[in-house]
């Protein structure tokens, strides 16, 4: 049973994630930690960590109109693979353990955060040397990271925000909205099917939730003020950050 203080961090614990999630960085770096602090274990808490994620997706809508104008046919093309990659990601999650992943994990973020560091040289490289091979990295990418987010979650944003970066949309900003919002499509997915089919832990989603809601109002608002090269290695950072936690602790 989750006292009052455990809510209260929870809360606060919400509002910080939501704000370093739609800022471009990890949600779970913090939101997950929180979870086990007061109490939820590891696999109850996981499901709940993706269920409240949800609460971020409408904040950050709200929050990234200018980014986003214009870009609804697009969104509404791949966020179809998105949710398709967390439907297939959550039932994986459902069926198997929730360790099968622990030891690649880690490999995985530290893989998207060099992407981040090095994306503009790599774009450059796609640019000059055309190739339809390049065509398959947003759907296959999209639809592998989706997987991955309905599974566990930890880093998506960050594999996501590298894939927009070298597929779709220079701009950090600009690309770090997309990645909330088919990130979210992806959440909202994984979450629908844990309610459905799993046992959500609500006593610890509901506060965690509200907390993501008004945190992630205002992390697309950082993202659109932080100079493109300071936020590209603070993600970065916080990336091989958490691979290095989520490979001495795993999942």
């Amino acid at each position: 049973m989750l006292s009052n203080a455990d809510a209260l961090l929870l809360v606060g614990a919400g509002v910080l994630a939501g704000i370093v999630g739609t800022a471009g960085g990890i949600t779970s770096l913090v939101s997950y930690p929180a979870l086990l602090a007061v109490g939820v274990p590891a696999l109850p808490a996981n499901v709940a960590n993706i269920v409240a994620l949800v609460a971020c997706w409408p904040g950050s809508a709200l929050a990234s109109q200018p980014e986003l104008a214009g870009r609804g046919a697009w969104l509404r093309r791949w966020a179809l693979v998105a949710a398709a990659g967390g439907g297939a990601g959550s039932a994986l999650l459902l069926s198997t353990s929730a360790g099968a992943f622990a030891r690649v994990v880690p490999f995985l973020i530290v893989i998207a955060s060099v992407g981040l560091l090095a994306q503009p040289r790599v774009s450059a490289w796609l640019e000059s040397h055309p190739s339809g091979r390049h065509r398959l990295l947003l759907p296959v990418g999209l639809f592998v990271v989706s997987v991955y987010n309905g599974y566990f979650g930890a880093g998506a944003g960050v594999m996501v925000l590298a894939l927009m970066l070298l597929t779709t949309e220079r701009h950090m900003a600009r690309a770090n909205a997309l990645k909330n919002m088919l990130v979210g499509v992806a959440t909202v997915v994984s979450a629908a099917t844990y309610i459905a089919f799993g046992h959500v832990d609500w006593r610890a989603v509901v506060p965690l939730g509200i907390g993501m809601f008004f945190g992630a109002t205002l992390g697309p608002r950082v993202a659109r003020r932080v100079p493109a090269n300071i936020l590209r290695w603070a993600v970065a950072l916080t990336g091989f950050g958490l691979a290095i936690r989520l490979w001495v602790v795993p999942g």
